[in-house]
Parts: structure tokens; C-alpha cells; sequence
């Protein structure tokens, strides 16, 4: 179980990890949301910050930029080895009908170190089941359902 004040909460579902990711923004539900997957890798309080890069990504609607956003880093992880603690979006849009999103961001994190970061489980996908993000009258929620 997550500990009470994290702005994001695990949903139960059948052999996969579900995030509910919720911000006062769009950027903050997604930085949130990638924060949720790396929690579900690690323990992120033992992540340093020590190498920043840049990511971009675009998609299709909200929905598809999620997925996009969450496979890059998820990516990053497998291919490179970096674990990130830290997800500052610098910028996502634009939100208009017709004219599809992109999120540019910066994200913060080291090498992964199975014996210094408790490895928990591994993701494996970023899924489009059960994918939503709205907004909602008390800020945005962004739900993703993982593939461990």
C-alpha cells in the first residue's frame, strides 16, 4: 500500500498495476502518474539526482500522450538503466480540438542499482486498457493500467 499523501494511488487489477494519478494541473497529473510507475519499480527515496536529461514526446489525444510519456521513460529505464525520481513537464499541449499534444519535460534520476534502490516489480508495458485522462472540477486524473 501506498502511504497516505502521495498524489497518486495504485488500482487493483487482475495481474497487471493500475495508477490513479491526480494534479491541479494536467503536467502535474502526468508528472505524478510517472512518478507512480517508478514507485511500483523502486524505492524512488533512494534515488539521487544526479543526471537531468530532456524528454519529448507527442501523441495522438491526452490518452496517447500519456502512454507515450510513461513507454519513453519506461524505455529509458530498460535500454539505458536510469531510474528517475524526479518528472518537471516544462510544457504539454496544445489542448485544442484537432492538433495533437505534445509534452516536453525534464526528468532527473541515476543508474539503477538493484542493491541500493529495493527493486520491486518490473514493468513491463504501458497498456491502453482502461486508459482515461480528464479533468475533472477539482483538477485532472490520469488512470493507466501497467503490464508487470
Amino acid at each position: 500500500m501506498v502511504p497516505k499523501g502521495l498524489p497518486f494511488e495504485f488500482i487493483e487489477h487482475t495481474a497487471d498495476v493500475g495508477i490513479l494519478a491526480r494534479g491541479a494541473t494536467l503536467a502535474e497529473a502526468f508528472q505524478n502518474a510517472a512518478q507512480g510507475m517508478f514507485s511500483i519499480i523502486a524505492d524512488l527515496s533512494r534515488v539521487a539526482e544526479k543526471a537531468e536529461r530532456p524528454v519529448t514526446v507527442t501523441g495522438r489525444d491526452l490518452e496517447g500522450l500519456l502512454v507515450a510519456w510513461l513507454s519513453e521513460l519506461l524505455y529509458i529505464f530498460d535500454a539505458e538503466g536510469i531510474i528517475f525520481s524526479r518528472f518537471a513537464i516544462d510544457e504539454i499541449g496544445p489542448l485544442a480540438e484537432g492538433l495533437n499534444p505534445q509534452l516536453r519535460a525534464r526528468v532527473c534520476g541515476e543508474p539503477f542499482d538493484p542493491e541500493r534502490h529495493e527493486p520491486r516489480l518490473a514493468v513491463k508495458a504501458v497498456t491502453r486498457h482502461q486508459l482515461s485522462v480528464r479533468q475533472g472540477r477539482d483538477g485532472w486524473e490520469a488512470r493507466v493500467i501497467l503490464d508487470i
